[in-house]
């Protein structure tokens, strides 16, 4: 068999791991959002306690390798009592890993926000949770679309890292297709090739996003 036709009769296998890595990354995003903008609110919070917590949390995740935080979540908490299947333990470590980044993206974000918007709520009698909410939050999601966007396309490839704990995405599905074939050349680059037509895509869509949410004067 040759290699073009390999890969032909192995595109619907491939694309079956690959919607599986496009849930596994967005399901990741979604989760890792909500732990970023957690983190940046305690970053910027004035108690030392919060601060002092989000400071460790994104050195630890930002100092240390995925898949050492991979295994540490899926070999390693069983020996304290809390065992996960693969699915979960990868989207958990990919979550708390891109939380990191998110939430240093979002507090980047926040802190861009000029300290006029902040008075100007004030004055009109807003809170702080409500100017963060209704006045500051919206401005710093749109100036944190390209930080977010680029988190995404690599969270999109940091997904292969999970195959090492057995998750049938997209490079598992092509090492078990490489096992019966004995050809991985061709397969590896068909991966490849998916890969980057995700992050182009991905790329264009957040260049259409930057146009569209961008800040009055900031085009």
């Amino acid at each position: 068999m040759s290699a073009l036709q390999l890969v032909v009769d192995s595109l619907p296998v491939l694309l079956q791991g690959m919607l599986l890595t496009i849930k596994f990354a967005l399901l990741s995003m979604a989760f890792g959002l909500a732990i970023g903008i957690v983190v940046a609110l305690m970053g910027i919070s004035h108690r030392r306690v919060p601060q002092a917590v989000a400071r460790v949390y994104v050195s630890v995740m930002r100092g240390t390798p995925l898949l050492v935080q991979i295994f540490v979540v899926y070999y390693g908490l069983p020996g304290i009592g809390i065992a996960l299947e693969p699915t979960p333990a990868g989207v958990l470590t990919l979550s708390l890993n891109v939380g990191a980044y998110l939430s240093e993206s979002m507090r980047g974000a926040i802190l861009g926000i000029p300290r006029g918007q902040w008075l100007a709520a004030y004055s009109l009698g807003l809170t702080q949770r409500q100017t963060l909410r209704f006045v500051v939050g919206p401005q710093a999601l749109r100036l944190a679309v390209p930080s977010l966007s680029n988190s995404l396309i690599s969270l999109i490839k940091d997904t292969s890292l999970v195959s090492v704990i057995t998750v049938t995405e997209l490079l598992r599905t092509a090492q078990e297709v490489i096992a019966a074939t004995y050809q991985p050349l061709p397969l590896y680059l068909a991966v490849a090739g998916i890969y980057w037509v995700l992050s182009t895509v991905l790329a264009q869509v957040q260049r259409v996003l930057e146009r569209r949410l961008s800040l009055p004067g900031r085009h």
